[in-house]
């Protein structure tokens, strides 16, 4: 995503928490192409140090036309197992710190007339089985979506987009086989697997188009329909 909007003219603050080789090889890349256009900043965004060191960090900016959400926990909690650790862990990185970096940052993105972009998840509207916390937490991200655009309107702009399958996720606890993943892919009804590009695609027109606030673009190659 970073890459997609940097190719079309955006100036990018990137947040990163653990995986900051990764991040700073990015950053050296896309400057290479315009100097001085991308900058990382590592936090832990479930801390309010966190937080505000994200804010800082804009402070001096000229002006932010956009806040992308895309930070994420994904782990299963089957019922029988689950525990209040893992409950404050996922509400904590997908739920609050979304919430409170938008309360942290609003006044500069009422100055612009900027927008906020959430990353959801289909499974926020259809659960999936034994990741029952995962989906409350995208369920609240959605209501937190339509709740600010009401709030900061007609200022701010708030928009949510919502894969499906687009890329296998990472982990032992997470692994699909491939039987699992062809399943998968044959409930979509495009039949076939979505790329990290149409995800950008519909962030980037939740950024562009100016009369667009309090939606949900289901970018899953039609799963949500069955």
């Amino acid at each position: 995503m970073t890459t997609f909007l940097h190719q079309r003219g955006y100036d990018i603050i990137m947040h990163c928490h653990r995986s900051t080789d990764d991040a700073q090889q990015l950053v050296a890349t896309l400057n290479q192409h315009r100097q001085q256009s991308v900058q990382c900043v590592q936090a832990d965004l479930t801390t309010m140090d966190g937080l505000t060191h994200i804010q800082q960090s804009l402070a001096n900016q000229p002006r932010l036309d956009g806040v992308i959400h895309n930070a994420a926990v994904f782990y299963p909690t089957p019922m029988a197992t689950a525990s209040m650790a893992q409950w404050d862990a996922l509400f904590d990185c997908n739920v609050k710190a979304p919430f409170f970096l938008n309360q942290m940052l609003a006044p500069q993105l009422c100055d612009s007339q900027g927008c906020i972009v959430n990353i959801a998840d289909i499974h926020a509207e259809k659960p999936l089985k034994n990741y029952s916390i995962y989906c409350m937490t995208k369920a609240a991200l959605l209501m937190q979506t339509q709740s600010l655009a009401r709030e900061l309107a007609p200022t701010v702009r708030v928009n949510a987009v919502a894969p499906g399958p687009t890329l296998w996720p990472d982990g032992l606890e997470n692994t699909l086989n491939q039987q699992q993943q062809q399943d998968l892919i044959e409930r979509t009804v495009l039949k076939r697997l979505g790329r990290p590009e149409h995800i950008a695609q519909a962030v980037w027109h939740c950024l562009t188009n100016d009369y667009l606030t309090g939606q949900v673009i289901n970018v899953d190659g039609g799963r949500s329909l069955k």
